[in-house]
C-alpha cells in the first residue's frame, strides 16, 4: 500500500527515465567491426549468410548480406576471442547498424550467456531499417523484446553476440555493423515509459472503497463535463456538449484490468432532470467495451449500477472468402478492448443530456457467470446428437485408452520444457495439468535425447481416437503464472497409413489447425484466442480468429466448445457463440484433440519460478456426433499408435 500511495503522488516526468546512482566503467569495444582479423569469430547461421569486413556503402563495418532461403532466422554470431567477455562492469551491449541493401530489414542483436542453451540464456532485441536508415540497438542484460523482463544474463560470461533477421523470402537483405560496445553501470535498469506502467486496482476499486485517488490527476471532465470530489463521491456535471465525457483514470500509465471481466460503477442522479447514464471502459484511448446503460432514464433521486461487461457483443464473424484475405474478421464484430492497458473509464449521458451525477464507486470485477442448464448435457443447436466421447477424470490417473501422455513438443521455448507423465494428476473428479521446475528427461526416457529444466504435461489423441465433424466441449480452469502458453485444440489425424506424422497432420490438403482455447497467462484468467489456421505452416499459411473475454461460473470454471459441420465452424464460450466462419475451406477430415501448456507464446511474459508449481484444471472433456454426419471412420482405433513418438 505504501508504494501504491507514493506513486499517486508522482508526476509523469519523475518516471519517464530511469535514474541510476551507479558509476558506469568506461565504455568498452567488444570487436572492432572495421577490423579483417575479427573474420576467424565469425560463424554465420547457414549459407544463406555471407558475413565480411567490407567498406560498401561509404563506410567501412562487417556487411552482414542474407540471401533467400528457407532458414526462419539467419544470422551471424561473433563470438568471444577468449572463450568469454567478462562484462560484469557494465549494463548493457549496444551496436550501431546500418541497412546498406535496397530493402526495409528487420535486425536483431542477441546477447549470449555461456550457459545450456535448453534454457534460453539470452537477451534480444531488435530494430527496423529502412534502406539508408542507421540505429542503435541496445540489450540490457536481464531485459529483452521491447526491454521486458527475460533471462537474468550473468554478465560475466557472455560467450557471444548474434545479428539476425527474419526470413527472406525473395531478394537479399544487407546490413552493416558499424560497431558493438558494452556500456551503461552494472546493475542497469530500462527507461521507464509512462505509458509501460500499469495500476492494479485496489481490492478492484478504481475509485472508491479503500483505493487511493489523486483527484487532481485521476478526473478529468472532455467538452465541458465538470467534476469535482465530494464526501459522497464524485460530482459529474454535463451541460449537454456531444462529446462530454468524465474520466477515471490512473495516476500514471494504464489501468490493469486482467484479473476482471466486467466494469461496474455506482452512481445517483443528484439533478433536477431525468438522465441516461453511460459508462464504458477503453484501452489506448480508442478500443472500448460495450456501453453500459439502463433502459428506463434515471429520475432525480433514483440510483444505479451501470454493468460493461469486457465480451463482445457480436460475435467473430469471418467472411467465408477469408481463405483470400488471410483472415481478417469483419469489422464490428469481436473485440479489440485489451483489458491490460485501458487507459480511463469513461461516464457520459445519452443524448447529449444536461445533468448531475454523483458516482459512489468504479470498480474492475469478475463477477460469476450464470450458466446455461443445457451446458455439458447437449450441443448448442437441434438435431439428432449422440455422445461419442467422455472423459470426467474420475480416476487416480489420465485414462491412457482415451489419451496419448507423451508426444512430441514442438511449440514455444521448446528447449525449455519436457513432458512428464507425472505431470498429469487426477484428484477430485478432475484432470490437473501441472507445470513446474523439475529437471527430466522428455516423454520420461533417455531415448528422446532432451532433458529440461521444466516439466509440464500432454494429453492428445492422436492415433487413439479421431472424429470428422460434431461438437467438442470442455469446462477448465486457466493457471495464474507468467509465461505459459495452455490450449485446447484440434489437428487433423489422417489414420495409419499417412505417416509421417507431419503429413498425416497436413493442415493442407482439406484439413486445419482449430484453436478452440488458445491463451497466453500474460492476459490474465478471463481473456484467450480462438483461431483457425490451414495450408500449412509456410509461404501458404492462412490463419484467422481473436480474442475473447469470459466470466468464470462461480467455481472458477468456464467452458469452450467447438461445432463443426461440414462448410462451419462455430465456437462457443460458457453456451454463447463467440466466433463463426462458413466456407467450403473448413476442414473435412478426422482430427484428433489436444491439450499442450509450454512455455511461450507470441505476446508473453517471462516464466517467473517463484509462481511455480501452477495447475491447469480440466474437469471434463465431452463430444457429440450428430448421427447423420457418423462414419466408420470416428472413434477408437483398434491399434493405438506405438510410443514414445517423436520429441
Amino acid at each position: 500500500m505504501v508504494s501504491r500511495l507514493k506513486m499517486t503522488r508522482l508526476g509523469a516526468a519523475a518516471v519517464s527515465v530511469a535514474v541510476s546512482f551507479l558509476r558506469a566503467a568506461e565504455p568498452l569495444s567488444l570487436v572492432d567491426a572495421s577490423d579483417p582479423a575479427i573474420a576467424p569469430q565469425l560463424v554465420p547461421s547457414c549459407g544463406q549468410v555471407k558475413a565480411a569486413v567490407s567498406s560498401e556503402g561509404g563506410a567501412t563495418g562487417l556487411v552482414v548480406k542474407v540471401e533467400a532461403g528457407d532458414a526462419g532466422y539467419p544470422g551471424v554470431a561473433i563470438a568471444a576471442r577468449d572463450t568469454v567477455w567478462d562484462l560484469s562492469a557494465y549494463g548493457h551491449v549496444e551496436a550501431a547498424v546500418t541497412n546498406v541493401g535496397d530493402k526495409p530489414v528487420g535486425v536483431s542483436l542477441r546477447v549470449d550467456e555461456d550457459a545450456d542453451w535448453r534454457t534460453n540464456p539470452w537477451n534480444t532485441e531488435s530494430t527496423w531499417l529502412n534502406p539508408g536508415e542507421s540505429k542503435t540497438i541496445t540489450v540490457i542484460f536481464g531485459y529483452q523484446y521491447g526491454m521486458k523482463p527475460g533471462h537474468k544474463l550473468n554478465p560475466a560470461k557472455v560467450k557471444q553476440v548474434l545479428f539476425f533477421t527474419g526470413n527472406v523470402k525473395e531478394g537479399t537483405r544487407a546490413f552493416r555493423v558499424e560497431s558493438i560496445t558494452a556500456a551503461g553501470p552494472a546493475g542497469e535498469k530500462p527507461p521507464v515509459n509512462p505509458n509501460d506502467i500499469r495500476t492494479r486496482p485496489t481490492n478492484g476499486y478504481v475509485f472508491g472503497g479503500d483505493a487511493p485517488f489523486d483527484a487532481a490527476r485521476q478526473l478529468k471532465g472532455n467538452d465541458g463535463a465538470e467534476v469535482d470530489v465530494v464526501p459522497e463521491g464524485a460530482r459529474l456535471t454535463f451541460s449537454g456538449g456531444s462529446k462530454e465525457q468524465v474520466l477515471f483514470a490512473p495516476a500514471v500509465g494504464r489501468w490493469d484490468f486482467r484479473h476482471a471481466c466486467e466494469v461496474r460503477v455506482r452512481l445517483k442522479n443528484v439533478g433536477d432532470n431525468a438522465v441516461t447514464p453511460l459508462m464504458f471502459a477503453t484501452s489506448d484511448g480508442r478500443d472500448k467495451t460495450r456501453n453500459a446503460g439502463i433502459r428506463e432514464p434515471l429520475a432525480p433521486g433514483e440510483s444505479a449500477e451501470l454493468v460493461a461487461p469486457f465480451e463482445a457483443e457480436t460475435p467473430i464473424l469471418i467472411p467465408p472468402d477469408a481463405a483470400k484475405l488471410h483472415g481478417q474478421p469483419q469489422p464490428g464484430t469481436g473485440t479489440r478492448f485489451h483489458s491490460d492497458k485501458v487507459d480511463a473509464v469513461r461516464v457520459a449521458l445519452a443524448g447529449n443530456g444536461k445533468g448531475i451525477l454523483l458516482v459512489e464507486s468504479v470498480m474492475a470485477t469478475a463477477t460469476p457467470a450464470d450458466m446455461p442448464e443445457w451446458l455439458g448435457t447437449r450441443p448448442p443447436v437441434e438435431g439428432d446428437w449422440g455422445l461419442t466421447f467422455r472423459d470426467e477424470f474420475d480416476g487416480d490417473a489420465a485414462n491412457e485408452r482415451n489419451w496419448c501422455v507423451y508426444g512430441p513438443n514442438w511449440w514455444g521455448a521448446k528447449s525449455m520444457t519436457h513432458w512428464s507423465k507425472d505431470q498429469l494428476v487426477a484428484k477430485d473428479g478432475k484432470l490437473r495439468i501441472r507445470f513446474e521446475k523439475k529437471a527430466g528427461w522428455h516423454n520420461d526416457t533417455e531415448a528422446s535425447g532432451h532433458q529440461s529444466a521444466y516439466a509440464g504435461g500432454f494429453l492428445d489423441s492422436y492415433g487413439k481416437w479421431t472424429q470428422t465433424y460434431g461438437y467438442f466441449e470442455c469446462r477448465m480452469k486457466l493457471p495464474v503464472a507468467d509465461g505459459l502458453w495452455p490450449a485446447f485444440w484440434m489437428m487433423p489425424d489422417r489414420g495409419p497409413g499417412a505417416e509421417p506424422q507431419w503429413k498425416r497432420q497436413d493442415t493442407a490438403n482439406g484439413g486445419m489447425e482449430f484453436d478452440i482455447m488458445e491463451h497466453l497467462t500474460r492476459w490474465g484468467p478471463y481473456n484467450y484466442h480462438v483461431a483457425l489456421h490451414w495450408d500449412g505452416y509456410q509461404k501458404d499459411h492462412k490463419s484467422t480468429g481473436g480474442a475473447v473475454y469470459i466470466r468464470p461460473d462461480r467455481e472458477g470454471f468456464f467452458t469452450s466448445g467447438c461445432l463443426w459441420l461440414p462448410g462451419k465452424v462455430v465456437t462457443y464460450a460458457n453456451g454463447r457463440e463467440i466466433c463463426r466462419w462458413e466456407s467450403d475451406r473448413v476442414c473435412r477430415v478426422p482430427m484428433c484433440m489436444m491439450f499442450t501448456m509450454p512455455v511461450g507464446g507470441w505476446d508473453n511474459n517471462s516464466l517467473r519460478d517463484d509462481q511455480l508449481p501452477v495447475d491447469w484444471v480440466v474437469d471434463y472433456v465431452r463430444v457429440w456426433q450428430r448421427r447423420d454426419l457418423a462414419s466408420p471412420r470416428d472413434g477408437f482405433w483398434a491399434e493405438p499408435m506405438p510410443w514414445p513418438r517423436g520429441t
